[in-house]
């Protein structure tokens, strides 16, 4: 079998891979939950034959019309870097949701990271674009900014495992848990796409071998998300601490931050000033009546 019909059959796989995926997700109403994770999977359900269709169209396959031809090498150009660029915000968003679940056991951790999420993305974006050489002009700029959106969001995507690892335990999440299936697919499909593009800059010729590995970590990450989203989920366990844990105190503090606290009125103390005219005031109040009376008697 040759690597290109061995690529072919892999691509039609990850299709119907995806396609399965997207209907059980669907059909179990998880993109409630995960609206933005919805999102992605019909963009690569839909983008996946438009882009087949305009490459085998660029390529002769349908028709022999120059004119054609490029029009369809120009729609896949546009196409393809549209669902690439939006991809690559939309994992932003995917990052941010898995973050909500797996926090949502402690409120004031939780409005807090997000916070400091979002300064992260601001952070990521920033970088990218400053990191953009402009040495290209027109639409081949595209691909730049694109590539750098999806190189700081693989990067945001591995810290988000690292932490969702270290902190299972202390937030009593499950590793068939469905926030956690999907940092860890997300993460292995970043980790691929580093290793994968590490070796193609170095190693030139072992480019169909790395395709072959590349397409097989995809249908092999697809195929544990199908799993996730078929199996029942486990219930997640009430997180319950004692008073005194590290967790309770910094959920306290985070929640405490950006309120102001209780206002409370702390009476003046009276000046000896005010006090002498009162006491005047009364005396002749007093002596008033006093005289009034000896004259009615």
């Amino acid at each position: 079998m040759s690597s290109q019909l061995a690529m072919t059959m892999m691509s039609a796989a990850e299709f119907l891979l995806s396609a399965v995926l997207a209907s059980i997700f669907w059909r179990k109403s998880l993109q409630r939950r995960y609206p933005a994770t919805g999102a992605y999977l019909v963009l690569r359900v839909v983008s996946t034959p438009v882009l087949w269709l305009l490459l085998e169209e660029q390529g002769g396959r349908f028709s022999v019309n120059s004119d054609l031809q490029r029009l369809s090498a120009q729609g896949y150009f546009a196409v393809y870097w549209a669902a690439y660029t939006v991809s690559a915000i939309l994992l932003y968003f995917i990052c941010l949701e898995v973050f909500k679940s797996a926090l949502s056991a402690v409120p004031g951790l939780l409005k807090f990271g997000v916070v400091l999420f979002r300064w992260a993305v601001v952070v990521s974006a920033i970088v990218t674009f400053s990191s953009v050489s402009f040495a290209h002009r027109g639409l081949l700029l595209i691909p730049d900014i694109a590539f750098g959106l999806m190189r700081s969001v693989s990067i945001l995507e591995l810290c988000l495992l690292a932490f969702l690892c270290l902190s299972m335990n202390a937030l009593r999440l499950s590793v068939r848990d469905l926030a956690f299936g999907i940092a860890l697919g997300f993460g292995i499909m970043s980790s691929n796409d580093l290793i994968v593009s590490l070796f193609l800059s170095r190693l030139a010729s072992l480019t169909a071998p790395l395709q072959l590995a590349y397409e097989s970590v995809i249908l092999l990450t697809l195929g544990m998300w199908v799993a996730y989203c078929s199996l029942p989920e486990p219930a997640r366990t009430p997180l319950v601490v004692p008073v005194n844990s590290t967790i309770y105190r910094w959920n306290e503090i985070a929640s405490a931050l950006g309120h102001p606290g209780t206002q409370v009125v702390v009476p003046q103390p009276a000046t000896s000033f005010f006090l002498t005219d009162v006491e005047n005031v009364v005396e002749k109040v007093l002596s008033r009546n006093l005289k009034r009376r000896e004259s009615e008697l």
